[in-house]
C-alpha cells in the first residue's frame, strides 16, 4: 500500500501555524517596542530642552529670567532683549565677520584636506604609512595644547588681530584628512588606473574623477567645519583685539557678560541669533552628514 503525498501549498500561500504558535504581529515584524520609543523620545526632549529653554528665555524680561523658582513659559512675552541686542551691536560687521572667517575655514578644509587625502588614499610613496600615524597621532592632541605656542607663532608673524591669524590655523585639520581618507579608500582603484591609462595627470585625475565622487563626505566634512568655525569663541577672542575683528560670538559675550553683572536675557537673544543659522544649515543639508558618516571607512 503506498502512503499518500501530502499536496504542497502553493508559492506564497499563508500557511496555516500549527495549534498553540504564536503568529508574528505587526510589532514583532517591524522590530519596535513601546520602550524603545520611549527612550528615542526621553533623548528627544534631553537634546531639545536647552534649545527651547534658550528660546523662550529669550522671549522674557530680565527681572523673570532671575526669578525662583523659575518659569517655563514666559509669563510676559517681550522682545525687548532682541531690539536691545541689535540696537547695541554692529550686527552686519560682526556677522560679516563670522561668515568671511567659516567660509574661509571650510573651503580651505575642502581643498587641503582632500588632496592630503587623495595622496595617502591612492599614491604610493616611501613614508605614506608614517605620515598617516602622524596624522591620527595629531587627532589624539587636545586642542589646548597647542593653543599656546599657535598664537606665540600668529604673533611672531604679525597675523595678530587680522583674518588671516583668524582662518590660517585651521585651514587644515587631522579630522577632515582622516575622513576623506577613509571615503576615498571606498573608490575603486580601476577607475583611477583607467584615466592614468588616457593620459590623465594626477591633479586631473583628483580634479575630475575623485572629487565629484566625494560628494557626500566633502558635504559632510564642509558642514562639521563651518559648525565649529561658525562657534569658535576662544581663538577669535584672543586674536581679535579691535572690535571691527570680532566675531558674531565674541560681540555677543563681550556686550553681554560685564565686570560685575550678567544680562541673560541678552545672552540668551545673542545666543539664539547664532544658533539658527547653523541649525538651519544642517537641517537643510543633514542627509548628506549621515551619509558620508555611514560611507566612510567601507573599505
Amino acid at each position: 500500500m503506498t502512503t499518500p503525498v501530502q499536496a504542497r501549498p502553493p508559492a506564497g500561500a499563508d500557511v496555516a501555524a500549527p495549534p498553540g504558535a504564536r503568529r508574528p504581529g505587526r510589532r514583532d515584524r517591524a522590530g519596535g517596542s513601546p520602550w524603545v520609543y520611549l527612550t528615542l523620545c526621553a533623548g528627544l526632549v534631553v537634546v531639545l530642552g536647552p534649545f527651547v529653554w534658550m528660546l523662550l528665555g529669550s522671549l522674557k524680561p530680565e527681572s523673570e529670567l532671575r526669578q525662583v523658582p523659575p518659569t517655563w513659559w514666559p509669563e510676559e512675552l517681550t522682545t525687548a532683549n532682541y531690539v536691545e541686542l541689535f540696537g547695541r551691536l554692529d550686527f552686519p560687521t560682526y556677522f560679516l565677520n563670522s561668515v568671511v572667517v567659516a567660509v574661509a575655514i571650510t573651503l580651505g578644509n575642502l581643498a587641503f584636506c582632500s588632496m592630503l587625502a587623495y595622496a595617502l588614499a591612492k599614491l604610493e610613496f616611501r613614508g605614506r604609512r608614517a605620515l598617516f600615524g602622524l596624522v591620527i597621532v595629531m587627532l589624539m592632541v587636545p586642542g589646548m595644547a597647542t593653543f599656546v605656542p599657535l598664537f606665540v607663532l600668529v604673533s611672531n608673524i604679525g597675523l595678530v588681530n587680522s583674518f588671516p591669524g583668524l582662518i590660517l590655523p585651521f585651514v587644515a585639520g587631522p579630522f577632515g584628512v582622516f575622513l576623506m581618507r577613509q571615503f576615498m579608500l571606498s573608490i575603486p582603484d580601476e577607475l583611477i588606473d583607467a584615466a592614468r591609462v588616457d593620459g590623465a595627470g594626477e591633479a586631473r585625475i583628483f580634479a575630475r574623477v575623485v572629487m565629484p565622487l566625494c560628494g557626500p563626505a566633502l558635504a559632510t566634512l564642509g558642514i562639521l567645519t563651518f559648525l565649529s568655525s561658525w562657534n569658535n569663541f576662544l581663538w577669535p577672542l584672543v586674536v581679535a583685539q579691535t572690535e571691527d575683528k570680532y566675531t558674531l560670538p565674541v560681540a555677543l559675550a563681550l556686550v553681554s557678560v560685564g565686570q560685575h553683572n550678567t544680562r541673560y536675557g541678552l545672552l540668551l537673544a545673542g545666543a539664539v541669533v547664532v544658533v539658527v543659522p547653523i541649525i538651519l544649515v544642517f537641517l537643510a543639508l543633514q542627509r548628506y552628514v549621515v551619509q558620508g558618516l555611514a560611507m566612510t571607512g567601507i573599505k
